[in-house]
């Protein structure tokens, strides 16, 4: 596990010895906070995960709506929802780092907190790599380096023993369904494609150049996915991929391979994917042992 970028530097003042602390985060800008935080508002149900984790159990003062998870993150105080959140509330909470999601957060909203002085995380792991990374980082802004480490650790520990199961497995064409109307995918950037590389899929559309890109009932048609998979909260009412049992030759709905996988774990990008990766990488072993499909 490579981790860049990470360094303390220890600042002596008459009486007072005051610990910086700078990160570069996953938007490539440099954080730096003249000791580690005390007070930190999440603004994304992952990074309220991330801080968590990290060992940011007591720093951290508020979060954004559906940041449910560990259970005790459900009595933080909200401060509105990840794409619009209340800034009279972040303002009111004193926060000296936020937490927030590179590309899930209003940057309209983020540049009126810059304005203010508050120091910025930005959150967008792609690579499995890198949630381990930020858990390191995230731990460096908190002062809570060894806690932050041994999470990061153990994340890493289980991704390897995946990686190691499935690295000789049989390639799996995937359709991965991130939402049905309009229907959307995930390019080979998103750190889902990571997952799914770990566990022997193909993602069909990889090659997309935008990350989360439209794409016609005809191209997922033509493709012809082994297995169609898409993720939803427990709270789903319904069936994201119902509508693909209209097409009982597509071989994923022949073969039976409409899988729907947890939400909260595959979806958010914090270290409970693991998790979501070792429920996909079963599915798909069971898809493989179907056998490959008719040339």
């Amino acid at each position: 596990m490579k981790l860049h970028y990470l360094k303390l530097a220890l600042l002596a003042l008459p009486g007072i010895a005051l610990a910086q602390v700078s990160v570069i985060d996953d938007a490539g800008q440099n954080v730096s906070l003249p000791q580690p935080a005390r007070r930190v508002v999440s603004l994304a149900p992952h990074t309220t995960e991330l801080v968590y984790a990290a060992g940011g159990a007591r720093q951290i003062v508020g979060a954004v709506e559906y940041s449910d998870y560990p259970p005790e993150a459900r009595k933080l105080p909200r401060v509105g929802d990840n794409r619009a959140f209340d800034l009279e509330r972040i303002i009111a909470l004193k926060p000296d780092l936020l937490v927030v999601w590179h590309y899930g957060n209003s940057e309209q909203q983020l540049q009126k907190l810059r304005q203010l002085g508050i120091p910025v995380f930005y959150s967008e792991p792609r690579k499995l790599e890198q949630v381990a990374t930020s858990l390191e980082r995230l731990g460096l802004l908190l002062g809570q380096q060894a806690t932050a480490h041994q999470a990061a650790s153990r994340y890493w520990s289980q991704v390897q023993a995946l990686r190691q199961q499935y690295r000789a497995a049989r390639p799996v064409k995937v359709f991965y369904q991130v939402w049905d109307k309009p229907l959307m995918t995930l390019n080979g950037q998103h750190l889902i494609s990571d997952v799914l590389r770990l566990c022997g899929g193909e993602n069909l559309f990889a090659r997309m150049p935008a990350l989360a890109p439209t794409v016609s009932l005809e191209a997922v048609l033509a493709s012809s996915p082994e297995a169609i998979i898409s993720a939803a909260g427990d709270s789903a009412k319904r069936d994201p991929l119902q509508a693909w049992r209209h097409f009982p030759a597509l071989p994923a709905v022949q073969r039976g391979n409409l899988i729907l996988l947890d939400g909260d774990k595959m979806s958010r990008l914090g270290p409970r994917i693991v998790d979501g990766a070792s429920e996909l990488c079963q599915k798909l072993q069971k898809v493989r042992e179907q056998g490959p499909l008719p040339q």
